[in-house]
C-alpha cells in the first residue's frame, strides 16, 4: 500500500514539472530608437531543447548582425531539492531605416513535436538628430544622454525646463493643471524644485513616481530625453489676470573629469565623474480668471463635472431626546474639498449639530475626484411625524459653464414621546407658548397721595423731592457697582475650582460607564468655567460670543479653538454615541489642558 502512495506522489510530481516546464518565448526590445541608430533586440527561449525556429522579416529596419545565440543554464539546491533552468536566446543588431511606429516580427521555435511564438513589441522610431549625424549615420549610442566634459559650458539648448497649462481662461475654482516638463541632451543625477505658496490659488500637487525614465522627444531637430517632472493642480481664488510665477528648479549634470586616470580611479576607490549644479526656470504662467455668474441661494461653491447626490436618514423612528443623523454623499470632480455643506431646512423643534465631513477622494489632472460625506446629527425635542425636505445642492458646470441643481428626496423621520425626560434646552415651540402667555404690567395711570399732611404735596416737598431721587439712585447705583465687581472677581477666582469639581465628578462617571451623563458633565464643567470667568450667565453664551470675549481677552485663536472643539466633540458624543470620535480619556484629558490653560491666561 505504501509503495503505491509513494508511486501515486512521484507521477504527480512528475504532470506538475511537466506543467512547469511550458516553454515560452519572450522578446525583449527598446521602446524608442531614431533613424540610424544600432538597437538590440533578443528573443529568449525558456529551453535548450529547441528543434528549429523561423522568423519573418524586420519591416523599417536593417538587419546588421544575427541572428546570434547564446545559451545560459542555472543550478541551485534548496533544502536538498535541486532545481535547474536553462535558457536559450536569440540576438538581432537592428538599425531603424524611416521614422513610424513598428511592430517586431514574432519568433516562433519548435520543442518536443509543438510550436511556441514569442509576444510581440513595438518600436517607435524618431527622426535622427541633426546635431549628432556624421557621414549619414548616427554617432554613438543616443540610449542615453551625452556626459560632457568638465568645465563644458551647459547652455539653455542642452536643459530646460518647459510649463503648460491645462487652460488658461478659467471660472474662478476651476481646476487648472500646470505641467512641468524637463528637457535634457545631457547626463543628469538629480533635479529638485518646489512650488511656493502662491496667492490667490489654492495649489494641490499631483504624486508621480519617485523614479523617473526618460522618454525621448523631438525638440527643434534634436533628440531630448524628456520626463514630467512635476504637476500641479490650481483653484483660482479671485477673479482678474493672476501668474503664477516663474518656477526654478536646481539639476545636478554629470560631467567627466578628464583630468583623472579610470586605471587610478578605479583601483583607488575614485571616479572620474563630477556633478555641477545648475539652475533653470520654467517661465511664468498668465490666467485670465472669470467670476462666476450670480449664484443661487442654494450654491455650495462646488466648480465641477459629473456631480451626483445621495441621501439617507439613519434612523427613520426614534425617541423624543435621541439622535438620528442625515447622510449626505455628493460625488464628482472638481473643487470638493473647499465646497460648504448644503443646508437642510429642518423643523423648528430639532436641535441641530453642526454637519461632520469626510472625504474620500483622490487628486486627478481634472481636480480632486470621488466624494465628500456631510452627517448631520439631530435631535428632536417634540413627538410627531416630522417631513425633512428635499435637500438642494446646486455646482457650477464647467462643462456646460452653467449651473446645475440636484435634488434628495425627501426624509420622513417618526418620533415617539418620552416620559419622565426633562430637558436642558428651551425649544421653540415653548417659546413661542411663553411669549403668548406672558403679558407686559400696566404702567401709568392715576396717581395715590395720602390726604391729612401738610408736607406732603407742599412746596418744599415738590422742589426737595428730585433731589432725594437723584441721592438715592447715585447711592444705589455706586453700590450696585461695587457689589458687581467684587462678585465679578469672586466668581472668576473660584472658576477653576468649581471646573476642578465638576471634572472629578465626570471622572467617576467615566469610570462607571455613564457616558451620557459623563459628556453633560463635562459640558457643564466647559460652560460652567468660561460663564464665571467672563462673569456672564451660561444661557448668554454661544460659541460665537465666547470666541469674539475670549479673543478681546488676548486669548490666542488656538487656545479659543481647542475650548470650542472639545465641547463640540463632546456634544456630538452625548447625542451620538454610535458615531465614531475620540473616548471619553482624551475627552477628559483634553477639557482638564484647555482649562489649565485658560486659567493661565484669564
Amino acid at each position: 500500500m505504501k509503495r503505491l502512495k509513494y508511486i501515486l506522489i512521484f507521477c504527480l510530481s512528475c504532470l506538475a514539472d511537466i506543467a512547469l516546464a511550458q516553454v515560452r518565448v519572450t522578446i525583449n526590445a527598446p521602446h524608442q530608437a531614431f533613424v540610424g541608430q544600432r538597437i538590440q533586440v533578443s528573443y529568449t527561449v525558456n529551453t535548450q531543447d529547441v528543434d528549429d525556429y523561423s522568423i519573418n522579416d524586420f519591416s523599417g529596419f536593417d538587419v546588421l548582425y544575427g541572428p546570434s545565440t547564446s545559451r545560459q543554464s542555472s543550478y541551485s539546491i534548496i533544502n536538498g531539492k535541486t532545481n535547474s533552468s536553462s535558457t536559450l536566446t536569440f540576438s538581432y543588431t537592428l538599425m531603424p531605416t524611416k521614422e513610424g511606429t513598428y511592430k517586431l516580427p514574432a519568433l516562433t521555435v519548435q520543442s518536443g513535436g509543438k510550436k511556441y511564438a514569442s509576444n510581440s513589441a513595438s518600436v517607435q522610431v524618431l527622426p535622427g538628430d541633426d546635431k549628432s549625424a556624421s557621414n549619414g549615420q548616427q554617432a554613438g549610442s543616443q540610449r542615453s544622454m551625452r556626459t560632457q566634459n568638465a568645465g563644458e559650458q551647459i547652455s539653455g539648448k542642452d536643459l530646460f525646463v518647459t510649463v503648460t497649462a491645462s487652460k488658461t481662461k478659467v471660472y474662478e475654482q476651476e481646476a487648472v493643471l500646470l505641467t512641468y516638463k524637463l528637457y535634457t541632451l545631457v547626463s543628469i543625477d538629480q533635479c529638485s524644485g518646489k512650488m511656493p505658496e502662491l496667492d490667490g490659488f489654492h495649489v494641490q500637487e499631483i504624486e508621480l513616481p519617485q523614479q523617473k525614465s526618460l522618454k525621448y522627444e523631438v525638440h527643434n531637430g534634436r533628440n531630448y530625453g524628456t520626463v514630467v517632472w512635476s504637476q500641479y493642480v490650481l483653484f483660482p481664488q479671485k477673479t482678474g489676470r493672476l501668474t503664477v510665477p516663474a518656477l526654478p528648479f536646481d539639476v545636478e549634470v554629470v560631467q567627466q573629469d578628464r583630468n583623472v586616470d579610470p586605471f587610478d580611479a578605479f583601483f583607488g576607490g575614485g571616479s572620474t565623474l563630477m556633478r555641477v549644479q545648475k539652475r533653470i526656470t520654467a517661465p511664468a504662467v498668465n490666467l485670465d480668471v472669470r467670476a462666476l455668474p450670480a449664484k443661487p441661494v442654494s450654491y455650495t461653491g462646488a466648480v465641477g463635472s459629473n456631480f451626483t447626490i445621495n441621501g439617507t436618514l439613519n434612523p427613520q423612528q426614534v425617541d423624543a431626546n435621541d439622535a438620528a443623523q442625515l447622510r449626505l454623499e455628493i460625488k464628482g470632480t472638481g473643487n470638493l474639498k473647499l465646497m460648504t455643506a448644503p443646508q437642510v431646512n429642518w423643523p423648528k423643534d430639532f436641535e441641530v449639530y453642526d454637519p461632520k465631513m469626510t472625504e474620500k477622494t483622490k487628486l486627478t489632472t481634472e481636480g480632486a475626484s470621488g466624494s465628500m460625506v456631510f452627517t448631520y446629527t439631530v435631535v428632536p425635542r417634540h413627538g410627531g411625524k416630522f417631513v425633512v425636505p428635499p435637500v438642494e445642492f446646486t455646482y457650477f458646470d464647467t462643462k456646460t459653464d452653467s449651473y446645475k441643481t440636484l435634488r434628495t428626496d425627501s426624509f420622513l423621520l417618526s418620533v415617539a414621546n418620552t416620559k419622565g425626560f426633562v430637558s436642558n434646552h428651551a425649544n421653540r415651540e415653548d417659546v413661542k407658548v411663553l411669549n403668548s402667555d406672558i403679558r407686559y404690567i400696566m404702567t401709568g395711570g392715576r396717581g395715590i397721595h395720602q390726604t391729612g399732611s401738610r408736607f406732603f404735596a407742599s412746596r418744599l416737598y415738590i422742589a426737595l423731592y428730585p433731589l432725594a431721587i437723584f441721592t438715592v439712585l447715585v447711592i444705589g447705583f455706586v453700590r450696585y457697582l461695587n457689589q458687581k465687581s467684587d462678585g465679578s472677581k469672586k466668581r472668576g477666582r473660584r472658576a477653576g475650582k468649581a471646573a476642578a469639581k465638576r471634572l472629578k465628578e465626570a471622572a467617576k462617571l467615566m469610570k462607571q460607564g455613564e457616558r451620557e451623563a459623563f459628556y453633560d458633565e463635562i459640558m457643564r464643567a466647559l460652560w460652567g468655567y468660561v460663564a464665571d470667568k467672563l462673569s456672564l450667565p451660561v444661557s448668554g453664551l454661544s460659541k460665537d460670543n465666547v470666541r469674539q470675549l475670549l479673543l478681546e481677552r488676548n486669548v490666542a485663536d488656538t487656545d479659543i479653538q481647542c475650548f470650542l472643539d472639545v465641547l463640540s466633540d463632546s456634544e456630538f458624543a452625548r447625542f451620538a454615541p454610535q458615531a465614531a470620535g475620540v473616548t471619553m480619556q482624551q475627552t477628559m484629558d483634553n477639557a482638564v489642558d484647555v482649562i489649565n490653560t485658560l486659567d493661565t491666561i484669564l
